[in-house]
């Protein structure tokens, strides 16, 4: 079967790694989380004590800085200079940090191009904000993912208290509606719906509800394509 690069877009909290994931393990195909590429980078700021919005001190720091995605026992894990920090870069402060730095044009050109260079080799499933519209503007099949902000916090709230971090809902409701509008609003690639992407929204359905309509949409393409 012919293999074909995916982009899974959508708000902070709307499912698309825990999807991602799913339809990489069910098809084969490698998944490359680009939020958790920005998480690191805000995390290195939140450790050196640097301004999220200091975008000088944050491409001199980028200059030095190494970020890899490996999979290892079929868990995609994120590195940064050299330290595994796949459950770090999860916490709540890191969110904002991944957010406001992701603002900053330099930081995004130089992920992106990172980005383009793992999609060549095809048989990729890549989520973030601006896959469809920026990175992978010529994958075969575009998601975009959303749900409310309401059950995007509940979920997000729900995955950090099974972890053990002590999160207050509102807090979180507050933050995604902040991290939206940061999305949205930032002058390079910011997060819309492609003109080719097709729209899910998961408020009311379950995980496995979505992974089925992704598929049917996967089988679709591919068998127009042969």
């Amino acid at each position: 079967m012919k293999k074909i690069n995916i982009a899974i877009d959508g708000p902070a909290g709307a499912g698309k790694s825990t999807i991602s994931k799913l339809l990489a393990s069910q098809l084969g195909y490698i998944h490359i989380d680009t939020g958790a590429m920005y998480r690191a980078v805000g995390l290195k700021v939140l450790k050196n004590n640097i301004s999220p919005h200091d975008s000088r001190k944050i491409v001199e720091i980028l200059n030095s800085t190494d970020i890899q995605i490996k999979l290892v026992d079929g868990k995609q894990l994120v590195f940064l200079d050299g330290e595994d920090v796949t459950e770090k870069i999860r916490q709540p402060e890191v969110s904002m940090y991944a957010s406001d730095v992701s603002k900053i044009r330099e930081v995004r050109e130089r992920l992106v191009k990172m980005q383009q260079d793992l999609a060549k080799q095809k048989g990729i499933i890549m989520d973030g904000r601006d896959i469809g519209t920026h990175v992978l503007p010529d994958a075969e099949l575009k998601v975009f993912l959303t749900a409310t902000a309401e059950e995007r916090a509940k979920r997000r709230f729900l995955e950090l208290k099974q972890k053990g971090y002590e999160v207050d809902y509102y807090q979180l409701l507050d933050e995604i509606k902040k991290r939206d509008l940061n999305d949205m609003t930032r002058e390079f690639a910011p997060l819309r719906v492609a003109e080719d992407a097709i729209v899910i929204d998961s408020t009311s359905l379950s995980i496995e509800e979505v992974l089925q309509k992704v598929l049917e949409l996967f089988y679709k393409v591919v068998k127009d394509e042969v």
